[in-house]
């Protein structure tokens, strides 16, 4: 009872109110009172105390705090007092270092008040201070903390920004390696290992000294290693010491001490509940790994994961599209006799999408060899089997014999037959590599480039019909046939819209560039094929199927006693004419006989102008050096009219018919011959007698 009134008394009791002096200090605050015009800077017990200041140690003026403060903390202290006092300022605040006996620096915290007379002059400033080392400390580590996850979201967001564009797997490891690639994962090292076969092959290593790890590309899945025990037990290990793994690992004890890392993660790679892989971030002068950064390599490896797996599953689909499109091409080329052939074929990066792009060459009868480039519509599987069954049925109709039109009508109506929505655009011809004549047909197709021996490039004008199926459908089953001529040593170039079209532009763009590369390209059919590959199908081809080509009849130099030159002139072109009395008058200031090149560019021009006026198509231009018994100078200008011209005598108004008159007067003798389906007008020169007239 007693010790419950005596509790209840000093419940009871008040406890005095404490002096505004006192408040401060209990909360670690000091005041000061500084008087402008004497200077002298009054501070209490408590202001002392922030200070570290005995009462006989201070000089009540701001100099005598000098001991305190640093002399830049006191000079950017005075600043901003002066800056308010100028300024007409009333408050102020300023965080400063004061240097305690101890030798610890503490952070103090000022704020003072300007009190001025009527007339805005300064008199005193009266304030607080205080320890705010806490307070700083408190907001540091915020700081740190935010600084931190900032960089950790910067690096998620970066190494997934460089991964989302990879591909292949490839393109992951390049991710990953390349220029900048550590530095966005915030590692110093890395090795990234996948899964094969009871085994982990590493596929990927950047950092310096890591290179030796190459050593052991394939390692056993049995836990021997940390990686591959991470990845067996699927559970990420971090490591601040790499030496005291040696006793655990004998196998990596070789490697430690001569890697130059302290600390790694060793992670491993699950997607979709399978471990695929392992990854291991390597460092230097890391002591720990905090939750936060484990956290952040977890995610790091989640994202790896998941770009390896669907990397390898692009991989795996663009295997299997290749392969059903190598075994739907057709295995071997022909050889052929005369000329020489170059096929190439590329698929899209487009994963599983396959198309129905190919080439063929077919031998048929009389030594003829059939080429054609064709385009199935679609970009799957059902294209690419489309394109399958309509080679071989186009295979088998231009080996029965028939005419390129015939065939191209008969594929139209198989294709029609098959009961599909799909067509197929076709470029085919019969080329007769002896005689040089080619048979040329286009279904819905882009014609063939020629590149003459000259080096110029034409799109000749071959006549078209509809696209396969399509034609069968609107019973339109005309394919016109174009007659062309390719002279020895001129190349035939045939390829799918792949080379020659972007999306977005004009095909007309792609098809320049592609007469421009064929122009700078090589002259072996082979090396051609493979510079147009390089050039267009790695510009612009690789979103589309590429099937390409090249046809190259072999050169004919003649001999060195009887050289030769063939020049083919399109009857669409303006500028064949100048080109072939060009090539004839270097021709023969090469052969050492200039003396005969105006009269024979003369005859050759009149020949030519009357083949192309007379006859449906361009003509061949022939020259050679007819050795024995008397050395003279041929020329033969070929066309594909059976009409043979003939000598006519014109009036004196006549502004035609002289032609055959200027051959006759300026050549020792001419003539014509019948040549398979046309004709050659000749004449010949007599070099001896043209030398003796003109001596």
């Amino acid at each position: 009872m007693a010790a419950a009134e005596r509790d209840g008394s000093e419940q009871g009791r008040e406890i005095p109110l404490t002096g505004p002096g006192e408040r401060l200090a209990l909360n670690g605050m000091g005041s000061f009172e500084w008087n402008l015009g004497t200077g002298t800077l009054l501070l209490d017990a408590a202001g002392l105390a922030v200070f570290d200041l005995e009462p006989e140690e201070f000089d009540d003026t701001p100099e005598g705090l000098g001991l305190r403060i640093p002399a830049d903390d006191s000079a950017r202290l005075a600043d901003t007092v002066i800056e308010v006092l100028d300024g007409g300022g009333e408050t102020y605040g300023s965080y400063f270092t004061v240097q305690r006996r101890d030798g610890r620096d503490q952070w103090t915290h000022t704020q003072g008040r300007v009190l001025r007379d009527a007339d805005g002059r300064p008199l005193r400033i009266v304030g607080i201070v205080r320890d705010a080392t806490a307070e700083l400390a408190h907001a540091t580590v915020l700081r740190r903390l935010e600084t931190a996850r900032a960089q950790q979201a910067t690096i998620v967001q970066r190494t997934t920004e460089a991964l989302s564009r990879a591909v292949t797997v490839d393109d992951v490891t390049a991710a990953l390696t390349g220029a900048g690639a550590l530095e966005r994962l915030g590692a110093d090292g890395l090795a990234l290992g996948l899964v094969e076969n009871g085994a982990i092959k590493i596929i990927a290593l950047s950092g310096e000294t890591l290179e030796i790890l190459s050593e052991r590309q394939f390692t056993r899945l049995d836990g021997s290693l940390p990686l591959s025990r991470a990845v067996l037990t699927r559970t990420a290990r971090f490591v601040t010491s790499l030496a005291d793994l040696a006793d655990e690992f004998p196998l990596l004890a070789d490697y430690l001490s001569r890697i130059r890392y302290d600390a790694a993660a060793y992670l491993p790679l699950i997607a979709q509940a399978q471990a695929i892989g392992g990854l291991v971030l390597f460092y230097r002068r890391r002591t720990e790994f905090s939750p936060e950064e484990r956290n952040l390599c977890l995610g790091l490896a989640g994202i790896v994961a998941q770009s390896l797996q669907r990397a390898l599953l692009f991989d795996q689909e663009r295997e299997f599209a290749t392969g059903l499109q190598a075994a739907m091409l057709p295995r071997r080329i022909p050889e052929i006799t005369g000329g020489e052939i170059a096929v190439r074929y590329h698929s899209a990066w487009s994963g599983r999408e396959v198309g129905g792009d190919w080439y063929d060459v077919i031998a048929l009868p009389r030594d003829r060899v059939g080429i054609v480039v064709g385009d199935v519509q679609g970009h799957d599987t059902h294209a690419a089997a489309i394109m399958g069954q309509l080679r071989i049925a186009l295979r088998a109709y231009a080996g029965e014999g028939h005419s390129p039109s015939t065939v191209l009508a008969r594929a139209s109506r198989f294709l029609a037959e098959l009961d599909t929505e799909r067509f197929a655009t076709c470029m085919y011809a019969q080329v007769d590599l002896e005689t040089g004549g080619v048979r040329a047909v286009r279904a819905g197709h882009i014609g063939p480039l020629i590149r003459h021996t000259d080096g110029r490039t034409g799109w000749p004008n071959v006549r078209g019909g509809l696209p396969l199926g399509l034609a069968s459908l609107f019973e339109r089953e005309e394919f016109p046939e174009t007659r062309l001529d390719l002279v020895p040593g001129e190349t035939l170039v045939l390829c799918t819209d792949g080379l020659v079209e972007e999306p977005g532009t004009d095909i007309s763009q792609g098809m320049d560039a592609l007469a421009q590369a064929v122009r700078s390209g090589p002259q072996g059919a082979g090396a051609l094929a493979d510079h147009l590959s390089d050039r267009l199908w790695e510009r612009w081809g690789s979103g589309d199927d590429v099937a390409l080509l090249v046809l190259r009849r072999a050169p004919d130099p003649g001999t060195h006693r009887a050289p030769r030159i063939h020049q083919y002139v399109h009857q669409a072109d303006p500028e064949g004419l100048s080109e072939a009395r060009y090539a004839l008058r270097q021709a023969l200031r090469d052969w050492g006989m200039p003396e005969l090149a105006d009269d024979v560019e003369l005859a050759a021009g009149e020949l030519l102008v009357n083949a192309l006026l007379h006859t449906d198509g361009g003509a061949v231009l022939t020259m050679e050096v007819l050795p024995e018994p008397v050395r003279r100078i041929r020329l033969w200008v070929k066309d594909r009219s059976s009409v043979w011209p003939r000598r006519r005598t014109p009036g004196e108004a006549a502004t035609t018919g002289r032609g055959l008159l200027l051959v006759d007067a300026l050549a020792s003798h001419w003539g014509v011959e019948s040549r398979g389906d046309g004709k050659a007008v000749w004449c010949e020169f007599d070099v001896d007698r043209i030398r003796h007239v003109g001596g």
